[in-house]
């Protein structure tokens, strides 16, 4: 017992240590964090193989809410239980929730966005997203019908560009991944260990749907402020597909003409927001500090996650003998197709068109994805480069 419990807190501590350090470098959005976590929790540590990442990363887009988050709460899980999925959430979020906290106390009117290193970040993304896409898209895409999918993806998202768009497009692909590969041989693949109980799941999707539910009713009987900033924080994180920036207009509308924050204070967050690592969704700690101090920036970060944490918890468990039905597993790699081509389009809008402007960002660009494609160098030493470059670029 003793040992057990020695062997847990390494694993925690480690997956603290390795969380923390992605909440530090990741810059560049979502699809950007799926390709530092890929090259960090794949390639370097293989805690998972190809395979089920890309699965997660499917059941993560399927799902609302903040999907590289949640993909990071699920390798969480699967490493060391709820407090792994814990651990690897607060690692990789509480360092941008931090910064924007104490950014709200501070120069609400602070204006990053011509700032030569963040356009140097921008050029990172280019790079880790680049590393990534073309490593799954080797696994994902081998055979023709899969790159059919994944171009036919990659052409819908860029042309139809709605919150709906993604959910719609891997639904199809997991409708003809169905036809054209539920007879298929399974592979060996290598299962995901998630030491979670499925009755502690279905409490979860159970706690999920009921605040929904509950947490409008509330608000109306109590007329706390507090409950309504649970309900409309809970609210858009539980109800939105597409990833942080389709969140932003959501909290708009429930905060602004409310008179809780200004405009102007909400315009200073957001451009805040777009220069700090990690999750976009983070937002919401500016948000709250602006409304209740710090403690309202931990109150509303919490209450913007909730909804991931729970969702996730409340599918994995289910998620094993799922993906060994044939049926499933076609379906899948229809999805898995899927994504690449989702993937690409993100790709190019927004980091592509976002941050390459000019020969030499392109360059530069060239340069951060050698660095870390052959002469493998880690990813802080990535960012730290991208930095140093955008700011000797902008003095030039």
């Amino acid at each position: 017992m003793q040992k057990s419990k020695k062997s847990l807190l390494g694993s925690l501590l480690e997956i603290l240590m390795v969380s923390a350090r992605l909440g530090f470098t990741s810059f560049g959005g979502p699809v950007a964090h799926l390709g530092y976590f890929h090259e960090e929790y794949v390639r370097r540590r293989k805690w998972l193989d190809e395979k089920s990442y890309a699965d997660l990363v499917a059941l993560c887009q399927f799902l609302p809410g903040p999907a590289s988050s949640q993909v990071g709460i699920g390798i969480g899980f699967m490493r060391a239980g709820v407090l792994g999925g814990i651990v690897s959430f607060l690692g990789f979020t509480l360092p941008s929730v931090a910064v924007l906290i104490l950014f709200a106390l501070a120069v609400q009117g602070f204006d990053v966005s011509g700032a030569g290193w963040l356009h140097g970040l921008k050029l990172v993304a280019v790079a880790v997203v680049a590393h990534a896409i073309i490593g799954m898209a080797e696994k994902l895409t081998p055979d023709l019908k899969r790159k059919a999918i994944a171009l036919a993806a990659l052409v819908v998202t860029l042309l139809w560009q709605t919150a709906f768009t993604q959910v719609g497009v891997i639904l199809l692909a997991a409708l003809f991944g169905f036809l054209l590969y539920r007879n298929e041989q399974a592979e060996s693949d290598e299962p995901f260990r998630f030491p979670i109980s499925r009755g502690f799941a279905a409490v979860c999707l159970t706690l999920f749907f009921g605040l929904l539910i509950l947490l409008p009713i509330l608000r109306e009987v109590t007329s706390l402020q507090w409950v309504a900033m649970f309900d409309s924080f809970y609210r858009s994180g539980a109800l939105v597909f597409g990833g942080g920036h389709v969140v932003l207009p959501l909290l708009e509308r429930e905060f602004v003409p409310t008179g809780w924050v200004s405009e102007e204070a909400f315009l200073a967050g957001y451009g805040a927001a777009q220069a700090v690592p990690g999750p976009l969704f983070t937002f919401a700690a500016y948000l709250g500090a602006v409304m209740g101090g710090w403690t309202g920036g931990l109150f509303a970060t919490a209450a913007i996650f909730l909804p991931a944490f729970l969702l996730i918890a409340g599918t994995l468990p289910f998620w094993n003998s799922l993906r060994r039905s044939p049926k499933v597993r076609g379906a899948l790699m229809g999805v898995n197709a899927a994504v690449v081509g989702i993937l690409i389009s993100a790709f190019y809008q927004p980091i592509w068109t976002s941050s390459i402007l000019e020969p030499v960002d392109f360059a530069l660009a060239a340069v951060l994805f050698s660095m870390l494609v052959y002469w493998k160098l880690p990813p802080w030493l990535i960012v730290a480069a991208g930095a140093a470059g955008g700011t000797l670029l902008a003095l030039i």
